[in-house]
């Protein structure tokens, strides 16, 4: 049983990522490779067959449970930051983290004991497994990967609107619960997390299927829970062109991009067109309650409304007229 320890202080913290974390979602594609899951049966077969054997180390330290050193998936927007954050370690950190790791298990490989040792080859190997698996795994995907991230960010912002956070954290899979300040999820082992007044991000992940995992650092703890969509189940980029013929290209563009709210000039940036442009289109889109728009001092945010939200997943939206 998983069990988060919140205070008053913790449920204001209470925030969405703005993007996927590379490295976490590296890691949990990792993990995914590692465990029999019939929905991820197709893609593990076919990127096993196409993952580089320089890539064999992360196999190694990433179990199927996902629940690997800590060190290995920070929560960076970047891969380069997360590497060089990787990299970057406290030795300390290593140590404590590789035992915490191995304790779970029969022992650890021999190489691994050199990364706690700080040998320079066995960090080298470790830097071309990272590469090697982002390339094979993560970099050909990362527009479905996003695309997912975003429409499930966009669904729950909704769902925390119209709920609250606490219908919201409980509901981010089946069986969670409340029992007053602590939020529990149902599983095998037993652990206990204290935020102390540190928040904490939700970071919807399209690779994990179980029970949410907690990263607690210094300043700052990570819940991943999974995407209601998995990878395997999300459409191919092609789909969006459907979208584009339905209400032309640069709309289409802008409803994608509106999962996440922006402004006019962040859109009209974004797209390379004219801010008057935007505004046209904009108008358009919340004529047919596609989007919405709220003032922000001088600037106007636009964001995706449900019904625009299920436009882009294909999921029915709703309507009150």
């Amino acid at each position: 049983m998983l069990r988060v320890r919140f205070t008053a202080e913790d449920l204001l913290r209470v925030r969405f990522a703005d993007e996927p974390a590379p490295m976490v979602e590296l890691t949990l594609a990792i993990a995914a490779l590692r465990r029999s899951d019939p929905v991820f049966a197709l893609w593990r077969r076919r990127t096993s067959q196409t993952l580089p054997r320089s890539a064999g180390p992360l196999l190694e330290l990433v179990p199927g449970t996902g629940k690997g050193p800590l060190f290995l998936d920070p929560p960076s927007p970047g891969f380069d930051d997360g590497l060089d954050r990787v990299l970057s370690t406290p030795t300390p950190f290593v140590r404590t983290e590789l035992r915490r790791v191995h304790a779970a298990r029969s022992g650890p490989a021999p190489w691994t004991r050199l990364l706690a040792e700080r040998d320079r080859e066995a960090w080298q190997a470790l830097e071309r497994a990272v590469r090697t698996a982002h390339e094979g795994v993560l970099a050909r995907s990362w527009d479905r990967i996003r695309a997912g991230f975003d429409a499930e960010r966009a669904w729950r912002v909704q769902l925390l609107a119209r709920e609250g956070i606490r219908a919201t954290l409980a509901g981010l899979v089946p069986g969670g619960r409340w029992d007053g300040t602590t939020l529990t999820f149902e599983g095998t082992d037993d652990i206990e997390i204290t935020l102390d007044g540190r928040g904490i991000t939700l970071l919807p992940s399209v690779f994990w299927t179980g029970r949410p995992l907690v990263g607690t650092y210094p300043r700052e703890a990570f819940l991943v829970y999974p995407a209601v969509t998995p990878l395997p189940l999300l459409d191919e980029p092609a789909t969006g062109n459907a979208l584009a013929a339905l209400l032309g290209r640069t709309r289409a563009a802008i409803l994608e991009l509106l999962t996440h709210p922006r402004t006019s000039t962040d859109l009209a940036r974004e797209l390379g067109v004219a801010k008057s442009s935007v505004s046209e289109h904009t108008k358009a889109l919340r004529a047919a309650r596609l989007l919405t728009a709220q003032r922000d001092g001088k600037a106007v945010r636009h964001s995706c409304t449900p019904l625009g939200l299920g436009l882009l997943t294909g999921c029915p939206g709703t309507t009150n007229g």
